[in-house]
């Protein structure tokens, strides 16, 4: 296992991307060096590597969309809206203990909405974050705190609730796989297989609430009125929208809201965000809210929002395809497999701590699942296990890694938010603390699940 083409490749993305090496070139030259020591040549490498990124094409038309969608309901006002009612809370009521968890509860519902009922996954963060930088700074709340308290419900959310991306995780991709390898999944729940991972979650939450970020951080005062704010987003949608937030007519948030129930119904019925988003945005349109002439700079302005972030997914899918070609994730778990011999317990801690691996890489549990569930469903056969745990084990072994890689949505969209002023650094203040708040407890929780399920 020491010189696994797919561990060395993800122990290399890693050390790159806490050396501060950008995402992309680490991704790059992990997919890179994992092929080479795997023998595959550098040509075989590169068109793995091409293939993936083919197979990305989608992800970023979804993400363009999303971002798209996301700019026009900043467009109408409704986020600096939201923002700016909770900044009146703190003038008028101080930076009392209430108001703070007011706003930590609303952000993880917002985060939580984003997968299950809202799909425009982390659009949001970038567009309801910054302006609410404001409020954090004049609170002394940790932007780490924040980091861990989006990641939450962006992760959580899809694991356990199978609605909106966690159908597509839980039922599209999961179930399917597990049951195409060989399990009976007709009787199977999910969220009856996944709420002990769950609970995970929620204690890492409770312990970066109450225990690791309780205490004030001060940041710079760059942000910390309304004037300097904008002056440093000029030019960006953000700023253009918060110039005008405060005139912003009730029709449009009410417009706002249509849009994002019409995006939820039409996710609804074809199973698509790419469909939903479109339509989403057709709503503003259609109602003047965007105009047809500010349609192109509405669009244009969402596709950069999350360019970085889609082409980060993209050369993710090119490393998964990579690692796919070395035909050594196998090997991986047999070397693992040869550990314990029969033993269920660490058998099912070596495959969480595998799925941990190769989803730090990959930085997608989506597409780690199909990868894990053709290798695992035999073994956890083989082994022993229950079908509900072997869903329990595959489930948290995909979801394991989200938190806490730098190439996952799941750390990019909170850093893209709250590093709006070049204070929060993605590797310290986001990786780092999702994967110590959220990894641990989930693998320890996903390892008790296998055991009693």
């Amino acid at each position: 296992m020491t010189i696994n083409a797919v561990l060395l490749a993800v122990v290399i993305m890693l050390g790159l991307s806490l050396a501060r090496v950008h995402v992309v070139l680490s991704l790059l030259i992990g997919a890179l060096a994992g092929g080479l020591i795997a023998g595959l040549g550098m040509t075989d490498t590169l068109n793995a590597f091409q293939e993936g990124i083919r197979n990305g094409a989608q992800i970023a038309l979804s993400y363009a969309l999303l971002g798209a969608f996301a700019v026009a309901i900043a467009h109408s006002g409704l986020p600096q809206s939201l923002a700016g009612a909770v900044i009146k809370r703190i003038d008028a009521g101080g930076t009392s203990g209430m108001i703070k968890y007011m706003l930590f509860a609303g952000l993880i519902t917002m985060s939580c909405f984003s997968q299950n009922l809202i799909p425009i996954h982390i659009a949001f963060i970038p567009l309801l974050v910054p302006p609410l930088l404001l409020a954090f700074n004049r609170m002394h709340i940790d932007r780490r705190l924040i980091a861990c308290l989006l990641t939450f419900g962006l992760v959580t959310t899809y694991m356990f609730i199978p609605y909106g991306f966690g159908d597509i995780y839980l039922n599209q991709i999961m179930l399917k796989n597990v049951g195409e390898a060989g399990i009976d999944i007709s009787n199977i729940s999910v969220t009856k297989a996944m709420v002990i991972p769950a609970l995970g979650m929620f204690v890492g939450l409770l312990v970066a609430v109450f225990i690791s970020y309780r205490k004030p951080r001060q940041y710079q005062q760059l942000a910390i009125d309304k004037a300097a704010h904008d002056e440093v987003l000029e030019g960006d949608a953000l700023s253009k929208t918060a110039a005008s937030a405060r005139t912003q007519s009730k029709m449009k948030t009410l417009v706002a809201l249509a849009a994002i129930v019409t995006a939820f119904v039409v996710q609804m019925y074809t199973d698509s965000l790419l469909l939903g988003s479109m339509f989403g945005f057709g709503v503003f349109m259609a109602t003047g809210v965007v105009k047809w002439s500010e349609a192109d700079t509405v669009f244009n302005d969402g596709i950069k929002l999350m360019a970085m972030i889609g082409f980060i997914m993209i050369t993710a899918q090119g490393f998964a395809e990579v690692m796919k070609a070395t035909e050594q994730i196998q090997p991986l778990v047999d070397g693992a497999a040869s550990l314990f011999a029969g033993n269920k317990a660490i058998a099912a801690f070596i495959m969480l701590l595998i799925g941990l691996i190769v989803t730090m890489g990959i930085g997608s549990s989506f597409s780690t699942i199909p990868i894990l569930a053709a290798i695992y469903v035999p073994l956890c056969i083989s082994l022993g296990f229950s079908p509900l745990a072997t869903v329990a084990i595959i489930g948290t072994a995909g979801a394991l890694g989200d938190a806490g890689s730098p190439a996952s949505d799941s750390t990019l969209g909170p850093t893209s938010g709250l590093n709006i002023d070049g204070q929060h650094d993605h590797i310290k203040d986001s990786v780092v603390p999702t994967f110590l708040h959220y990894n641990i407890p989930l693998l320890i929780f996903g390892w008790i699940a296998a055991m009693v399920l």
